[in-house]
């Protein structure tokens, strides 16, 4: 199936977009066969490029975040580079941002400006902590809004905080500007309105907050921070095994306390012992139920304790590292790896985890800075002496 088959081809979307958010956000649009022309700086592209160069000289971030996009470079601050984003935005069907506060203002390219000169135009803003409210000027990044949101306090082990150790707030915020993106370009579609979509990553992260939140507004205090345990379940957590390794599991019901205390415990007096009658119960007794557990899974391999475990319809899983997730046999036997090309080598990408039956995920190749920045503007008429002047001028 080719990119023209795909469910958003003929779709337009041009982004001025760095670092996590929008990127994720106009990877997944890509992925679904829209044209997605990235507009990056002259000679130095996306920040996102130099996060690291881990990836056969290439940022991990940056190779995960923009396959299938086409790279344009333009100076902004260049009116000539202004006219030809004008240009592309004439045709264009969705526009992203996520700049500094207030920089597509400056450029003239703020909502109202942009739905008052290309009426079916879908603009999607991505900031920090909102475009109004008494944060709208405030810079931001993944981790403070971890802070601001109270995730970081609720991450870790009692002694110490932690971040969550991948960008959530990011992945949030560009999760939610993609489905925006959608069910605008679903309305314009069945209805001719367009709806400008604005996402934070303050209220992207927020919404994933719901449940600690529900807890402490009406228990009083919030979620205790355990580790791999789990504030309101117990038993829930990792438990070491003979041989050095972990097992994690949970039980979510009574008929799973009882089939783990009769028949990997050998204990099945304990479901009529008062400290564990209730989930309430063996959570206010924590500390006995992992003494009891830990003693059991300290007996056996890890290898053995997962076997026990399964055939008692015991959902668990060993504590893998990243190395480990990369050898999973579950993404080898669904086949989810597939090679995508980066400038000078290939790597391995996952599929896109939504499969739409008889629909071929799109994984063409990441770009280098301003790689398509000829063929764009040729599309847009320039002549090849055009083009030359342009980049002897640094606006391209």
């Amino acid at each position: 199936m080719t990119v023209h088959q795909l469910p958003l081809s003929g779709i337009t979307v041009v982004s001025l977009e760095q670092a996590v958010a929008a990127p994720y956000a106009t990877r997944q649009l890509a992925d679904l066969g829209a044209r997605v022309i990235k507009v990056e700086r002259p000679g130095e592209g996306d920040f996102a490029r130099r996060y690291d160069t881990t990836v056969h000289g290439h940022s991990s971030y940056f190779v995960w975040l923009n396959r299938s996009k086409e790279s344009l470079t333009l100076d902004l601050k260049d009116s000539r580079g202004m006219e030809i984003l004008h240009q592309l935005l004439d045709d264009a069907d969705v526009f992203v941002q996520n700049l500094a506060p207030g920089a597509a203002d400056r450029l003239g390219l703020g909502v109202g400006a942009l739905t008052d000169r290309y009426p079916r135009l879908i603009p999607c803003t991505i900031s920090g902590y909102g475009t109004s409210g008494p944060w709208a000027d405030r810079k931001s990044y993944d981790l403070l809004v971890q802070c601001q949101t109270g995730l970081v306090s609720l991450t870790g082990t009692a002694d110490e905080t932690a971040r969550v150790g991948i960008s959530v707030a990011d992945i949030a915020a560009g999760m939610y500007a993609y489905t925006g993106i959608l069910t605008a370009l679903y309305t314009r579609a069945t209805t001719g309105r367009t709806h400008p979509v604005e996402v934070s990553l303050f209220e992207a992260l927020a919404e994933w907050m719901g449940q600690p939140a529900n807890y402490t507004r009406y228990g009083g205090s919030q979620p205790a921070r355990l580790g791999t345990q789990h504030a309101t379940i117990a038993p829930y957590g990792a438990f070491p095994t003979a041989d050095g390794k972990q097992v994690l599991f949970s039980i979510q019901n009574e008929r799973e306390w009882a089939v783990l205390c009769a028949d990997f415990l050998g204990q099945p007096a304990l479901t009529n012992d008062p400290r564990f009658a209730t989930g309430s119960d063996r959570v206010a007794h924590r500390d006995d139920i992992n003494a009891i557990v830990a003693e059991r899974c300290a007996r056996s391999d890890a290898e053995e304790v997962l076997k026990d475990l399964e055939e008692i319809g015991i959902a668990c899983a060993g504590v893998n590292d990243v190395a480990a997730f990369l050898d999973h046999p579950v993404l080898a036997a669904r086949e989810r790896w597939r090679e995508v090309a980066v400038p000078g080598a290939t790597v391995q990408a996952l599929l896109p985890p939504a499969d739409l039956a008889g629909i071929p995920a799109r994984m063409d190749p990441v770009p280098a800075v301003g790689e398509h920045t000829d063929a764009i503007l040729t599309g847009l008429g320039h002549s090849p002496d055009d083009i030359r002047a342009l980049r002897a001028d640094a606006v391209i």
